[in-house]
């Protein structure tokens, strides 16, 4: 923290200057990306980025880590298909990054969207719902699915340290969350449970790393994962939803949601533990269907002991 924190002369916590440096280079860089990306069409940009990031990404240490945890999860591909899945992964990020610059034309454009939703709509009616996603296909397209089922969906992210560049990001997404786009946070988690109880419907990513959670299978092997969403559907009493974007040719996309049914003992813990437990079996089974389009490099499960 001495590094990067300096306390001013009324004892107040401040960036350093470095990163005070740091940050703003990062605003620039990203206010011309997103400049010169706008310049072209959301099909053109996203092939660009995408190829760029199929031939740089690599290089990057977190591509080691990718296919270790690909064979790992899928011993069963030879090490020329892990590195495909590995490099198609990156395309897969890299054209992410740019149709999160032009998210809003891409939402604006429903022949981009498919959708399978019907049960969802049946079984959550008027009422609340957690809402719990992954890392996979587009991500930030996932309220989507919410919209088209005549939700105001409620969001909650992870905020950037960076307020500039977050100001930016923010903007971006934030028409998708008619409901609100929350970052997380102690203040965020302790009205969230308040607000399932009033119907909201409330979308996380759920597929993270959480060492404060609990450890469940996932493809073969232990995992972390967080309890949170369940915990707050079990304590509203209302129904999880796991939903996942696959992407399509032509930065296209087809949205898919299922209800997450689990054994309900009437014990909230143990209740949240098994709805966490099947809701990451149905997105083994889903990453299973198009490994190339999830995100590899996370660390998700606990370290092989010898």
């Amino acid at each position: 923290m001495a590094d990067r924190h300096f306390k001013d002369a009324s004892g107040s916590v401040r960036p350093s200057w470095a990163l005070r440096l740091r940050h703003a280079a990062e605003w620039v860089g990203l206010s011309v990306v997103l400049a010169l990306f706008r310049l072209l069409p959301p099909n053109a940009a996203a092939f660009l980025m995408g190829k760029a990031w199929r031939i740089l990404a690599p290089f990057n240490k977190r591509h080691k880590r990718a296919l270790q945890n690909l064979e790992r999860a899928l011993p069963g591909l030879s090490a020329h298909q892990r590195a495909a899945v590995a490099r198609n992964m990156w395309e897969n990020l890299g054209r992410i990054a740019a149709e999160t610059l032009q998210l809003d034309r891409i939402v604006a454009d429903p022949d981009r969207f498919e959708f399978d939703l019907d049960d969802v709509k049946a079984t959550v009616g008027e009422g609340g719902a957690i809402v719990v996603s992954m890392h996979a296909g587009n991500w930030e397209v996932t309220a989507m699915g919410g919209l088209a089922c005549g939700w105001e969906p409620v969001g909650i992210y992870k905020a950037l340290t960076n307020q500039r560049t977050e100001s930016i990001l923010h903007g971006l997404r934030a028409r998708l969350y008619p409901g609100g786009l929350l970052p997380k946070g102690y203040d965020t988690a302790r009205s969230l449970l308040g607000m399932a109880r009033k119907g909201e419907r409330i979308a996380m990513l759920a597929d993270l790393q959480d060492r404060r959670g609990i450890v469940v299978p996932f493809f073969g092997n232990n995992a972390y994962a967080t309890l949170f969403p369940a915990s707050i559907a079990c304590a509203a009493k209302v129904p999880i939803i796991a939903c996942r974007v696959v992407r399509l040719p032509g930065s296209r996309f087809r949205i898919e949601a299922r209800v997450v049914e689990f054994e309900r003992t009437g014990e909230r813990k143990r209740d949240a533990e098994n709805a966490t437990r099947a809701y990451h079996a149905m997105f083994e089974d889903w990453i299973r269907e198009h490994p190339d389009q999830w995100m590899w490099i996370m660390r998700k499960w606990m370290k092989a002991r010898p």
